[in-house]
């Protein structure tokens, strides 16, 4: 099992124990992952730790003085 965070900009897009696919992004030096429909995005990751998995399961989702984080799990 695999652990991502991913930030959410706006609370009861998503809740815990919903499944989610996600998209992945690719910069010059590291990929990204979106939950789709664009409802959070995860922050670089660098190439040697690409995710192979598309989908998963929210776990946890916490607000912070920063904004919501998604917890998301995926098997791997």
């Amino acid at each position: 099992m695999r652990e991502m965070e991913f930030k959410m900009e706006r609370p009861g897009l998503l809740h815990e124990g919903d499944k989610v696919t996600v998209s992945e992004g690719v910069l010059p030096s590291n990929y990204y992952y979106t939950i789709d429909p664009s409802l959070a995005m995860s922050g670089n990751v660098p190439f040697n730790q690409r995710m192979l998995a598309r989908e998963g399961v929210v776990k946890k989702i916490e607000h912070t003085d920063r904004g919501y984080y998604v917890l998301a799990e995926f098997d791997e």
